[in-house]
């Protein structure tokens, strides 16, 4: 089933990139420019570990904790209060970025590419899950996600986000 992006993923999501370092809310738009989930950076702003991705009605779609005690960088993401997936960077890779996605269910996912100019996938095995890129955008700072039919958009979505704050969190420790 192609989406009216061209691409056999059904849904092309746009995602706003530097909000982290700025602290403030922001919107994760569907293609048609629609708002489906606003990421809750109030927590950001506090210095918390912790954030939420809301929808259209403010309802908590899924929220995102950050290990604290944890030897690597690592996020977990949870859904009605249980934990669905964890973020993690890949202890040992002959890629400079790798991140692993552990699902609660069973499995596992892996993003490969280039986390910190916004082009990879989130893949299992072969199978390509979402994808990310900054060339699917016109808007300075904005990134696109592609998610594949049959895949859960807000873990995808939540998934990516976290992709999107460790790494961010990383260039702002090298700066110091």
């Amino acid at each position: 089933m192609a989406g009216s992006n061209g691409s056999m993923f059904r849904m092309r999501y746009l995602v706003r990139e530097r909000a982290f370092a700025a602290g403030e809310d922001f919107w994760v738009s569907d293609e048609a420019g629609n708002e489906v989930l606003r990421v809750d950076a109030q927590a950001l702003r506090a210095h918390r570990p912790v954030f939420s991705l809301l929808d259209g009605s403010g309802a908590v779609v899924t929220t995102i904790r950050r290990d604290l005690i944890a030897m690597r960088e690592m996020m977990e993401i949870e859904r009605a209060g249980a934990v669905v997936a964890t973020v993690r960077k890949a202890l040992v890779s002959h890629i400079h970025h790798r991140f692993v996605v552990d699902l609660a269910a069973g499995g596992e996912m892996e993003a490969h590419g280039d986390i910190a100019e916004k082009e990879f996938e989130i893949r299992s095995g072969p199978a390509v899950l979402a994808r990310v890129s900054r060339a699917w955008s016109t808007i300075r700072h904005s990134y696109g996600v592609e998610v594949a039919p049959g895949q859960d958009d807000p873990l995808m979505l939540s998934a990516v986000v976290c992709l999107d704050r460790i790494h961010h969190d990383e260039a702002v420790r090298r700066l110091r």
